[in-house]
This record gives C-alpha cells, sequence and structure tokens, in this order.
C-alpha cells in the first residue's frame, strides 16, 4: 500500500528529480542534500522506477527524470488538485480484494472524509446486485468516502449525481460525448464504460457516511472482458474510453473536482440543476423500458428523474415511481 501521506525517503528523492527534470543530478548531490546514503539514493531511485517512472542514468552525470508513471500513485492524484477536500488523503493499492471493503472499514474516521482509495487490479470487485465486476488492469477502480451534510432523502440521489460528475469529466477531458442509463450507468454508443456503487452507513435515521465505488473500463480490451461476463443478466455490452496510451490522472482529477462541485449543489439544495443536467445526458429518458424490481417486473415510458433520483415510469394513466430496480432498453 503506498499513500498520500507517506514520508518515505523515495517521494523526496522523486520530488528533487521533479524540480530539476532538464538536468542530471548526482547520487551524490541529493546524498548530501537530502542527507541519506548513497546506497540509500540507489536504492530509492530502484523504487521509483519500479513504480514506472522513467529515469534515465549517465556515468559521472547522476539522474535525470525523463518520464512520468502512468499509475494513479497518491502523490500524482494530489498534486495540483483543485478540489477543497476530495482526494485530499489517497490510499494506492497494486492488488486488493475491493477498493470498496477497505473504504469501508475506514470510513468512520473523521479524517478521512473525501478520501480515495485506488488499485491498479481487484481481484473480488462487485457491482450492483451483488454482481461480480472484472478489474483487470488498465481501468480506473476506485472508492471515495464521504461524510454528507445533507439530508438523508437525498441518498438516493446520489448515484445519479456522481454518474453525471463523472459524465462532465469525460466531456471535459477526453472530448466525447457518454450517456447515462439510469439509475448509475455511464455508456458510450449503448455500451457500459462505467458503473457505481453506494454503501451508505446510517445511524439514528442520518448518514454517518457513504462510500461511493466508481468503476471506469479506461484502457481495457473490452472483447476478453466481454467474454468472462456476457453470462451476467441484463449485460449490454462494455466498451472502453480510450484504446491509446493516454494517462487517466487527468480524467480522475477532473471527477474529483465535478463530483465536489455536484455536491455543493446538493448541500445548497439545488437539485434541480442535477436533474437537468443529468437528463440532458440520459439514454433512458423518452426511451421503453422493462424493470425488474423487488414488487415485480414493470414497463412502460421513462418520463423523468425526481428529484430524489427516483425514475418516474408512465404506462397509459398509470404513474409508476422506481427507486430500485434494474432496467432495460425496450427497442
Amino acid at each position: 500500500m503506498l499513500t498520500s501521506f507517506d514520508n518515505s525517503s523515495f517521494l523526496k528523492i522523486l520530488s528533487f528529480l521533479k524540480a530539476h527534470k532538464s538536468e542530471f543530478l548526482s547520487g551524490q548531490d541529493m546524498s548530501d542534500i537530502l542527507k541519506i546514503s548513497r546506497v540509500a539514493v540507489w536504492k530509492d531511485i530502484k523504487k521509483i522506477r519500479s513504480l514506472g517512472y522513467k529515469i534515465k542514468s549517465k556515468q559521472n552525470l547522476g539522474y535525470r527524470l525523463v518520464d512520468s508513471s502512468e499509475l494513479l500513485l497518491p502523490w500524482e492524484v494530489t498534486q495540483n488538485l483543485d478540489t477543497e477536500f476530495l482526494g485530499k488523503r489517497v490510499y494506492y493499492f497494486d492488488t486488493i480484494d475491493t477498493t470498496q471493503n477497505f473504504a469501508m472499514k475506514i470510513a468512520s474516521k473523521s479524517n478521512e472524509n473525501g478520501t480515495v482509495v485506488i488499485s491498479k487490479k481487484q481481484t473480488g470487485g462487485r457491482g450492483r446486485m451483488k454482481r461480480k465486476w472484472k478489474s483487470p488492469a488498465g481501468g480506473i477502480w476506485m472508492s471515495i468516502i464521504l461524510h454528507p451534510k445533507f439530508d438523508i432523502s437525498y441518498a438516493t440521489l446520489v448515484p445519479i449525481a456522481t454518474s453525471l460528475a463523472l459524465c462532465i469529466a469525460i466531456e471535459k477531458i477526453l472530448k466525447i460525448k457518454p450517456e447515462l442509463k439510469w439509475p448509475n450507468d455511464v455508456t458510450l454508443k449503448g455500451k457500459k464504460i462505467a458503473g457505481i456503487l453506494i454503501d451508505t452507513s446510517i445511524v439514528s435515521n442520518e448518514i454517518e457516511n457513504m462510500v461511493l465505488g466508481i468503476g471506469i473500463n479506461f484502457k481495457i480490451k473490452p472483447h476478453e472482458l466481454a467474454n468472462t461476463i456476457k453470462k451476467t443478466p441484463n449485460f449490454y455490452g462494455i466498451a472502453t474510453l480510450v484504446k491509446k496510451n493516454e494517462s487517466a490522472l487527468p480524467l480522475v482529477q477532473q471527477f474529483l473536482y465535478e463530483l465536489e462541485n455536484i455536491f455543493r449543489l446538493i448541500n445548497s439544495g439545488r437539485i434541480k440543476k442535477i436533474k437537468n443536467g443529468w437528463t440532458k445526458r440520459s439514454s433512458t429518458i423518452g426511451r421503453s423500458v422493462s424493470i425488474i424490481t423487488n414488487e415485480g417486473n414493470l414497463n412502460g415510458k421513462a418520463v423523468k428523474i425526481d428529484s430524489d433520483g427516483a425514475l418516474i415510469i408512465s404506462k397509459g394513466k398509470k404513474i409508476e415511481r422506481i427507486l430500485v430496480g434494474d432496467i432495460t432498453h425496450d427497442q
């Protein structure tokens, strides 16, 4: 595990290399300035390289940082992050069962409000309705801890709000226009590129904390992944956001920025702006849909979403209000 609040010597070396990116730095100079041994410098350089940073070395000249890592490392996420509280503390794992499980274990601690947990891979990722979520390297697998100030009645709006924030971030960073499928899927040309899972702890009818699980197919091989999950109920295809070498960091930072803005809207009661933003990008509203709920199956036309994220369905003169369900867009 790596964290944004780690004080390891290799981070001091990395910071030093970043500050002098255009020049070579000798091991002796770094040893003298940082007051660590030459052997420690060499070990730290080795550690930095193992994390994906490209460092050029030349005899009698020293070391120079050539390129940054593609990994979503904690200190990279927090650097130049334009938020007030989201993402100020970050945990990173190379492999974990699920970021959601780890985040839920620490969620009640007061200093973890806004904390982000990221993993390169997950071995036991899960989606809605206890479905398995495949999480290979190349995706963005993360959980965000929140200690909300808003009323419990808005809890069911959070999946809608989170998917909207992600959609806006994708539009701004990748210059593409995904769509939103109720309640919490982000799609591209009708195929899934991201999903959101919310775990909420409620005490005395108040939200103690929420953990937002976000899975994004950033740079994956969709055909390989589809073959392993195509028998999953309500599978409608998966896609990847990018196919070329592109850093996931700008998207993650923009998403955290947009999400913080969205939660400001909820805190101030400006729900209409969220509803309008989501509806404008929705592939569900105006469509004939079928929904599986705990109370039975429903079908009709998706008319709008309510202020708490509920989907309003009409069938003739009958109106149904759905808070939780598994939806299929009818052709």
